[in-house]
């Protein structure tokens, strides 16, 4: 059936159902051949209302030995409805109708055994074209359910793939935002200042190149971030990992005058995701120093007390102008999202003399 033309199934059974009035029913016999006509003809609107051509083509089966049209359309309801209890009665119907005396029908012919006979045999073959329309139906809603599930798995594999990627970008996001413009902007606070500070026109000439182009990367940079962030969360980390016995070399070479209190226990070992956490914070925090108050002097202190360990970047008021750069305040977005990470909080607030103070806050046991 897969193999045969839909649109000649139809015309086939009602092919075969005149087969059968040629063959079952006498000419002569002009309303029985009428009623079995009327019943092939009409499984041509079978797939339209199986219940009312089930209903037209009873009558040929009280009248004639034409039973395909009957047993055709009682097949096609039942791979229509799930009432059983509807098609019970339609196969009941059809048995009745194959045992009822015509045209004089009297209860005393009905109740002799070959009646009850044929009445068992015309109920049998009723249900057989119910089961397997059944069959067919459970079939069609077992491939439905089947495509259903196809369809879900493959959409949440689509998920699945999207939040691991959208994962991914967030994690690069940070770890851009936090190593490279890190190093951008120190290049462009130092060729500010050297173009600033010199009186050799091509130096500072080179110097404004510079600047310009790390501006420009920046700006570039700020973009790419923003792109990765749109659809990241936050995750594992990423390369490069680094501890708190880096923090002497970073506060040495930020291009700020600042100092550094390491004020931790010497038998305290704090997990690489606190220590990571830290330094980033102390990193961006610097990165803003020279980026928003130029010529300040700045404190960078690493305590614990109370189960906690704290970070802080204090700056003093900048002593020169604020050159112009690119900024989008992501890097205060990833450190809180770190501190929420490990259950911790981060807090940037102005001081009254026009300073500023980046701390962050992490439990000891994360």
């Amino acid at each position: 059936m897969r193999r045969f033309p839909p649109f000649l199934i139809t015309p086939a059974l009602v092919v075969v159902s005149l087969l059968d009035v040629w063959f079952q029913v006498y000419f002569d016999e002009r309303t029985g051949l009428i009623l079995a006509l009327v019943a092939a003809l009409s499984l041509t609107f079978r797939n339209r209302a199986p219940h009312l051509v089930f209903l037209a083509t009873l009558p040929s089966a009280a009248l004639t030995w034409a039973i395909y049209a009957p047993l055709i359309a009682l097949f096609t309801l039942a791979t229509r409805t799930r009432n059983r209890l509807l098609l019970i009665a339609g196969a009941l119907a059809f048995a009745f109708c194959t045992v009822l005396p015509w045209p004089d029908p009297r209860l005393a012919d009905m109740l002799t055994t070959s009646t009850v006979v044929s009445a068992v045999y015309g109920t049998a073959t009723a249900l057989a074209p119910v089961l397997l329309g059944q069959l067919i139906l459970a079939r069609r809603d077992l491939a439905e359910r089947l495509r259903e599930i196809q369809q879900a798995r493959a959409h949440e594999q689509i998920l699945t793939t999207q939040s691991v990627l959208a994962t991914e970008r967030a994690q690069l996001a940070r770890e851009m935002h936090d190593v490279v413009s890190h190093q951008v902007s120190l290049i462009a606070v130092r060729a500010g200042a050297l173009q600033v500070s010199t009186h050799d026109p091509e130096v500072k000439e080179a110097a404004s190149t510079i600047r310009g182009l790390s501006v420009r990367t920046l700006n570039e940079l700020r973009h790419m971030v923003g792109v990765l962030r749109t659809s990241g969360s936050a995750a594992t980390e990423l390369t490069p990992q680094p501890t708190l016995d880096e923090l002497p070399d970073l506060v040495a070479n930020s291009a700020v005058d600042a100092r550094l209190e390491l004020n931790l226990p010497g038998e305290l070992e704090l997990t690489p995701p606190v220590q990571r956490a830290l330094y980033r914070m102390v990193q961006e925090g610097l990165t803003n120093v020279r980026k928003h108050a130029p010529g300040s002097t700045a404190v960078v202190e690493i305590s614990s007390a109370e189960g906690e360990v704290h970070a802080s970047v204090t700056n003093s008021a900048p002593a020169r102008p604020v050159l112009a750069l690119p900024g989008a305040h992501h890097g205060l977005v990833g450190l809180r999202q770190r501190a929420e990470l490990l259950r911790g909080r981060l807090e940037a607030e102005p001081l009254p003399d026009h300073g500023f103070r980046l701390a962050m806050s992490l439990p000891l046991t994360t």
